[in-house]
């Protein structure tokens, strides 16, 4: 039995606690398929920080029945693709295939969930791999701002934790860390998986019970405790750093949570500050002034709190022109909020954005297993879009002074000269 939601997704919750989610998607020829642990650098202790990654990593190792080798090939031979992520609060695995090799994907993706070796002996050479990968992010300064920025804005919490840890942590975890990690988070009760494109759920269920997948012991579904996130307000630093051209600034603070009423409130503002060649900050930082190429607004929002801020790189000599001129428009939107006319023209521009973003099946695939994830009904594009149109401009001014007015933000740069 499976429960359809008016969006077209389906859902069961196997006796086994795998949560599996489907939409159909007519006119297809492609499946985008994909896994979600519940578990994410946010339930790591700092001195393991960088255990989930490594983990994600290490079940490319090989498995019972495939090698590293196997693995690599087992998609990208039939024109599919296999990737995986780690973030704050989940670890996913997914694949893309013609709809005639779901049933491979299936196979492959539950191989390395359920059955990778995680041997000692690829431990060293995939420890020195996310050594590089950090040594690639440390030589990357916007890449690098927002971990410097996340560690200024959260403290001691893990919301401050970086996702691929630190040479030290990388250098210290081991393998009993590993296993210990993947018996207790890699079970059906803490899995949801998703499909969306040219599949049913009815033929989705049936190629899961082929690959075990409902078969599979259900282990305990209680979550890691995760204690209360407390940002810092109006925190300042800056990083030194004489070997790049540029300073890097990210100003932000708190934000919207995934599942918060003022949502939409808070994209319409985002988009209309900082979300592209028309916002506020493009407009007067880059081609008013010439300050910066790269400018914008960011948003990450979580289970429980979210983070948002602005990104610009400038010149020494204009770097602190840039910032004071991106707090202008901040200042300006937290003390007047928005005009009922760019308000209008903002949801026409979130509206499409909205849209567009759903026409894919990896795009329908996220929304279905989001929805599960963050315990959300799955709305309907026309829902949503009344959702959008419904924002007025009382609520975007409260949404501005409560987390738009740059004197209560954390700034960070990064660069041969200080801002302030």
């Amino acid at each position: 039995m499976s429960d359809q939601t008016p969006a077209g997704v389906h859902r069961t919750d196997a006796p086994n606690g795998l949560t599996v989610l489907s939409e159909y998607m007519p006119g297809r020829r492609t499946v985008a398929f994909g896994a979600w642990v519940r578990y994410g650098t946010l339930h790591e202790r700092r001195e393991q920080m960088g255990l989930a990654h490594l983990l994600e990593h290490m079940v490319f190792k090989g498995t019972a029945s495939r090698t590293a080798r196997d693995l690599a090939f087992s998609l990208e031979s039939l024109g599919g693709s296999l990737d995986a992520y780690t973030e704050r609060e989940f670890t996913s695995y997914q694949a893309r295939v013609l709809d005639r090799h779901l049933e491979t994907a299936v196979d492959v993706v539950g191989d390395l969930v359920f059955h990778p070796k995680l041997a000692e002996a690829d431990l060293a050479l995939e420890r020195q791999v996310i050594l590089e990968e950090i040594g690639m992010v440390e030589d990357t300064p916007d890449d690098l701002i927002f971990d410097l920025h996340n560690e200024a804005l959260w403290g001691d919490h893990p919301h401050a934790w970086r996702i691929l840890g630190t040479r030290e942590t990388v250098s210290s975890l081991d393998a009993d860390a590993l296993r210990a990690l993947w018996r207790a988070q890699y079970q059906p009760a803490r899995l949801v998986v998703a499909a969306a494109g040219n599949v049913t759920h009815e033929q989705l269920l049936e190629v899961l019970a082929r690959a075990g997948w409902l078969d599979a012991a259900a282990g305990s579904a209680e979550a890691p405790s995760v204690p209360v996130a407390t940002p810092s307000i109006s925190a300042r630093v800056h990083h030194a750093r004489k070997d790049i051209s540029q300073v890097h600034v990210v100003l932000g603070g708190a934000a919207t949570s995934v599942t918060d009423s003022r949502r939409h409130a808070f994209g319409l503002l985002g988009t209309l500050v900082g979300g592209g060649m028309s916002s506020r900050l493009f407009q007067r930082v880059r081609e008013e002034l010439g300050y910066a190429y790269s400018v914008y607004h960011f948003h990450s929002p979580f289970a429980d709190t979210g983070s948002h801020g602005i990104y610009l790189a400038s010149a020494p000599e204009t770097a602190q022109l840039a910032l004071d001129a991106a707090r202008e428009i901040l200042r300006d939107v937290a003390t007047n909020g928005l005009p009922e006319a760019e308000l209008e023209a903002g949801k026409q521009q979130l509206a499409g954005q909205l849209v567009m973003s759903l026409e894919s099946v990896s795009a329908r695939m996220y929304r279905a297993a989001t929805s599960a994830l963050y315990h959300e009904p799955v709305r309907t594009i026309d829902e949503l879009l009344e959702e959008v149109a419904a924002v007025n401009v009382a609520q975007v001014a409260d949404v501005a002074r409560t987390f738009f007015d740059p004197d209560r933000a954390t700034l960070v740069s990064l660069g041969p000269r200080a801002v302030r």
